[in-house]
């Protein structure tokens, strides 16, 4: 902690005489080396930053690639992302000395301890170098606009709302010389009128005459590799929920392959002909005698 020292906090006591007589081996250090000394490894890295993919149910099913555009801040090829003119560079702020924040201390007796307030500094604003000629292609702000189309890779059997991580194509770094962040991808199904997801399966509703669910049928359902032949069984109810094995997607990493699953609807009609009409009479009439 800048502006006053170990012994300002602990009030003179020297840990390492305390803890090195009870035998504790520091390895020709002290434990509280750390805690005092403040470390930098370097500029600042970029923010991550997301975009939203929609694919079809098809992509998702053979995988393959998609494009995306996207918009960003990136650094500045004039100046580097310094934001100074070519030729020149920042200069190292005279206020904070190059801290980019200024620490005000006072000790307060009464409770013997010692206060300090950290503030960003009010000219670099916290940067630690103030530019005294500006580049004219970002006019010192060290990033200019970026519209970029990216390729992106969607996997096979990709799960709704997967991560595909894109490195060093997020924001850049606030500081000159520092890293970009990344780009994440989430990927999300495109609506399909046809289906619904539900994980690796796909439901569809199918809606069939009533004589057709009394007397049984044969459908023709679409998938998404062609259509397949489906028979609904005599006496099929409202509701009912038929099963076309491998007819989904394939489950990310391949381990196993959805199923289609048929819910079907039962269409009463509304108007009837008058030979239509005799003829659910006599049914009702029927329906109405012991078998």
């Amino acid at each position: 902690m800048a502006g006053f020292s170990r012994e300002d906090l602990f009030g003179g006591i020297n840990f390492e005489d305390i803890f090195g007589g009870l035998n504790f081996d520091f390895g020709g250090g002290s434990p509280f080396e750390g805690f005092f000394r403040q470390r930098r490894t370097g500029p600042r890295r970029g923010e991550n930053i997301e975009v939203e993919v929609f694919v079809s149910l098809e992509r998702i099913a053979t995988g393959g690639e998609e494009k995306i555009r996207l918009n960003r801040p990136a650094s500045c090829p004039a100046c580097h992302g310094t934001g100074a003119k070519a030729g020149t560079a920042p200069l190292k702020c005279k206020t904070c000395d190059g801290t980019g924040r200024l620490t005000r201390s006072r000790r307060d007796d009464k409770e013997h301890v010692l206060i300090q307030q950290i503030t960003v500094c009010p000219d670099c604003h916290g940067q630690g170098s103030t530019i005294e000629h500006p580049c004219p292609e970002c006019q010192g702000r060290g990033k200019v606009a970026l519209e970029e189309s990216l390729t992106v890779k969607i996997p096979q059997g990709a799960d709704e709302g997967m991560a595909l991580r894109i490195p060093g194509k997020g924001m850049p770094s606030p500081e000159a010389g520092g890293v970009n962040g990344d780009l994440f991808v989430i990927v999300y199904s495109r609506r399909d009128p046809r289906f619904e997801r539900a994980g690796s399966d796909l439901l569809r509703l199918e809606t069939i005459p009533l004589t057709d669910a009394v007397l049984g049928a044969t459908l023709d359902v679409p998938t998404l590799d062609g259509s397949v032949s489906v028979t609904v069984p005599p006496g099929t109810q409202p509701d009912a929920v038929l099963r076309v094995k491998g007819k989904g997607l394939p489950a990310f990493g391949g381990a196993h392959h959805g199923d289609l699953y048929l819910r079907i609807g039962v269409r009463v009609p509304e108007r009837l002909s008058r030979q239509e009409r005799e003829l659910y009479e006599q049914l009702r009439a029927l329906g109405g005698k012991p078998h």
